[in-house]
């Protein structure tokens, strides 16, 4: 980490020298006298003048004073500095003081007494360095090659705009059903061609709120492509504009550099059973036949009717291994709306829901959670499902929340726990659904339905109304421990569509725990909806790589292309994220300052040098672009005013010059209050 944290910093570092060495070039070019090239902020460490040589701090008060002694024959006026605060850099030239516009020299190789279209020029000149940076960055990555996620679909969120989206041309390829689905690969998307999966998510980022974008997909089994019309809605987690899309996974299990990760990642592994492949290993084969996606998980075990399945891996060693897994039972789903915003889809059995538990805690053990905790009290709410206990965390969201917690079988009171100003208190939500009958209770349609939820019929099991923590013990005779058992033995009785149930309902205050028999009427939807389950795979797609592809030039040529065309495309999306922003679709708390460019920076170095070098030529544009702005203070602003002075052959009046300067230093230092705000949130507590 702290190699890659280096490598950010000196990247960081030579894009700034090479910003300021464009100015510096441009002012030796137009005879202006360069008083100083600095790296850095504040005061100087060291620094190196022609004629003095190297001194400890600057060497500036020495040079002033053997001016005034008539003895500074043979020395530079040009001094280069590496000052306390390596934050970025700057070219002093005699006469420019951003600070003070009426600070002018008479002097003949003086700012001001240089021509207007030189000074366009110079002024110019570290943002043309940035760029021309950016494009040889660029032609260097593609060259080698860039391994990225490949512009291919994996999972689709349900009621997501991708899954009710319908394509126009659908019924002249006979597809009947909506929606994007795993495995289609996006060939166009508002117009572009998608490289890769980010190209897809940036697309979609920057697109108008409201307005529709075009998405062709290449879907298996089709002769031409699906062309879709979906309008991006932004998702109540990241606030951002998004089509509830993520990347296509590919046949190998996930695996980082990261010791860290890694170590999640064996635990997941291990929590999945398939702890004997290890990371990286490759699924090869399933009951002994080829695969052609990992995808092909959910085919077969829905064809499995429960048995277990083999799965074939070869190590990263190259060694073989196969492991045996259980698919999943598959359960009924529907969607409920969180009261803070955002869906969550809702398994059950009947209108039975299992309880909310925690699959993984926070590792820092804040809250108390340890995994497999199953929440007896969430707040108010007793028992909850996952929809009722997130939404009851997420409404004290920066305050604290009362947690009773069944633990090995006993209530353990956790007290007041904290909840972050997003609505979290460190842990993975799962279910009691594996290990458990335990019930909780139906959500109110009007608190958490959708548009149509409150007229939806109420399954036999909703309909019921059994106390939340009721644990149902038998259906129609049989013992059922889990919702698998559960779901089995309301199979079996479902055709009769009036099932026995043997329930033990939650201790009161007044009475223990008593069981009691219950009637469960199913209706002819209840016992369609119970009838249609089957299988699914019991590994989840997030537990491979995503599909890489490699962006690589064919030749030197193509490299250029490549690199020209990425170096317009960043801009663009630069200058449209501040469009967007005025608009609202992308909101200032989106913004990242030198902490939140830094942590980017470390993730993308950790994935190879080839990363950290497409990071920096994305960083050398957003430079330029940000620095040409027409504000006061950056280089866009002075471009503004020598501009002005070009054209009318007399500079802007110097109050003017003042108020802009002032004005532009308030703006740029709120926005670094804000930016750093937001990366220290977002590293700390969002």
């Amino acid at each position: 980490m702290f190699l890659d944290l280096f490598l950010v910093v000196a990247g960081f570092s030579l894009i700034i020298f090479l910003h300021e060495l464009g100015h510096f070039v441009a002012a030796r070019w137009a005879g202006i006298r360069v008083l100083a090239f600095a790296m850095g902020f504040g005061p100087a460490l060291f620094s190196f003048r022609q004629g003095l040589g190297l001194r400890g701090g600057s060497s500036e008060g020495e040079y002033i004073s053997m001016l005034k002694a008539g003895t500074a024959a043979g020395i530079s006026p040009t001094e280069y500095r590496w000052n306390v605060l390596p934050l970025g850099g700057y070219v002093k030239m005699l006469g420019q003081d951003d600070s003070d516009p009426s600070a002018k020299s008479d002097a003949s190789d003086s700012f001001q007494m240089c021509v207007p279209w030189k000074r366009l020029i110079v002024i110019s000149a570290g943002v043309v360095m940035n760029m021309i940076t950016a494009a040889v960055l660029f032609v260097v990555v593609f060259s080698t090659g860039l391994e990225t996620e490949a512009p291919a679909i994996g999972t689709v969120a349900p009621n997501s705009p991708a899954a009710r989206a319908v394509a126009t041309n659908a019924q002249n390829l006979g597809v009947t059903t909506p929606g994007l689905r795993p495995g289609d690969v996006v060939t166009r998307i508002a117009g572009e061609e998608p490289l890769s999966f980010k190209d897809i998510a940036m697309e979609v980022l920057m697109s108008a709120k409201g307005e529709p974008i075009d998405v062709r997909v290449n879907r298996p089994g089709l002769a031409e492509s699906l062309v879709f019309s979906i309008v991006p809605e932004v998702d109540k987690s990241s606030r951002l504009l998004s089509l509830g899309i993520a990347p296509a996974a590919s046949t190998s299990l996930r695996t980082s550099p990261s010791a860290a990760e890694r170590d999640l990642i064996a635990k997941d592994l291990e929590a999945f059973g398939l702890a004997t492949a290890g990371p990286g290993a490759e699924l090869t084969g399933i009951d002994g036949h080829l695969i052609t996606s990992v995808y092909d998980l959910a085919s077969a075990a829905q064809a499995s009717g429960g048995r277990p399945i083999s799965l074939e891996f070869t190590r990263v060693d190259g060694t073989k291994v196969v492991v045996a897994v259980t698919p999943k039972a598959e359960l009924s789903r529907r969607l409920f709306t969180l009261r803070s915003g955002g869906m969550i889809d809702l398994a059950h059995v009947a209108g039975f829901i299992p309880v909310l538990k925690v699959e993984r805690a926070d590792e820092t053990g804040k809250s108390g959670l340890a995994a497999k905790d199953i929440f007896v009290r969430v707040g108010d709410v007793q028992w909850p499902s996952i929809l009722e206990g997130i939404s009851e965390i997420r409404g004290r969201a920066g305050k604290s929340v009362n947690i009773v917690v069944l633990r090995g079988g006993v209530e353990k009171d956790l007290g007041e726990v904290k909840v972050s100003s997003e609505g979290r208190i460190g842990f993975v939500p799962s279910n009691t659904a594996d290990d458990s009958t335990i019930i909780a209770r139906w959500p109110d349609a009007g608190r958490f339905g959708l548009p149509d939820e409150t007229t939806a019929e109420l399954p036999a099991g909703a309909a019921l109304a059994l106390p939340p923590g009721s644990r149902i013990l038998k259906v129609a005779g049989e013992t059922v421990n889990n919702f698998t058992q559960l779901r089995d033995a309301m199979l079996a009785a479902a055709g009769s569509r009036s099932v026995e149930l043997l329930v033990q309902l939650p201790a009161t205050a007044k009475a223990g725990a008593q069981v009691v028999q219950q009637t469960l009427s199913l209706s002819k939807a209840d016992a369609e909806a119970v009838g249609g389950l089957t299988w699914m795979s019991p590994v989840p797609a997030d537990l491979f790589q995503p599909r890489q592809t490699t962006l690589k030039a064919i030749s030197p040529v193509a490299a250029i292309g490549m690199g020209l065309h990425e170096t317009k495309r960043v801009m663009l999306q630069t200058y449209v994220t501040f469009a967007r922003l005025f608009q609202g679709s992308v909101k200032v708390e989106h913004l990242s300052g030198p902490i939140g460019i830094a942590r980017a920076g470390v993730q993308l170095a950790d994935r190879g040098f080839i990363w950290l070098l497409f990071f920096m030529a994305v960083i050398s544009i957003n430079l330029a672009v940000v620095n040409f702005l027409p504000l006061p203070i950056v280089d866009g602003g002075h471009f503004v005013f020598i501009l002005y002075e070009q054209f009318t052959g007399k500079p802007v009046n110097v109050a003017v010059q003042n108020i802009a300067a002032i004005a532009g230093l308030a703006f740029i230092g709120c926005m670094f209050l804000i930016v750093t705000y937001n990366d220290l949130a977002n590293w700390l507590w969002r």
